[in-house]
């Protein structure tokens, strides 16, 4: 396919996959679970979640809270973890936080048309942005599209 062609309806996709995002994230008892099944180098996973965790704290300040993830077990649930650390952030992960402001975090990992889409999302923000599969890494391929929403209560 023509690159010029397939621009758009990358653009249009990641739009439209970050709205659905916003429906599915607020269901029931809050996110979404933490699933990464598009099949990641270890180089790839480390460099996308360093930019991801990169763009999260640029929407919520570094190392300002603790953040509850429950990773999936995956190679990229791991270097999600150890790049929010590395950015300041306590990670609590299968330890309780009773008494503690914690922001649950989770996240989505898929391969999408040869390239891997990904999601972060807590209660009140989805990021998720495209990369293109490198051979030292992943690259961006996409902007990086924001939702924000308005905090509400947990149910």
């Amino acid at each position: 396919m023509h690159k010029s062609i397939l621009q758009p309806r990358l653009v249009v996709f990641v739009l439209f996959a970050a709205l659905l995002a916003g429906c599915q994230t607020l269901g029931g008892a809050g996110l979404v679970t933490s699933s990464a099944t598009a099949e990641l180098t270890p180089e790839a996973a480390s460099s996308i979640a360093g930019d991801m965790v990169g763009r999260f704290a640029e929407q919520v300040g570094p190392g300002t809270t603790t953040i509850q993830l429950e990773p999936d077990g995956s190679i990229f649930g791991e270097a999600l973890e150890s790049s929010l650390k590395g950015w300041g952030y306590a990670v609590a992960t299968d330890q309780t936080t009773e008494g503690t402001a914690t922001v649950p975090l989770a996240y989505v990992v898929d391969a999408f048309e040869g390239s891997i889409l990904v999601r972060l999302s807590t209660r009140t923000l989805d990021l998720t942005r495209m990369y293109q599969m490198g051979g030292e890494g992943a690259t961006p391929i996409s902007p990086l599209s924001v939702m924000q929403r308005a905090a509400r209560e947990p149910s």
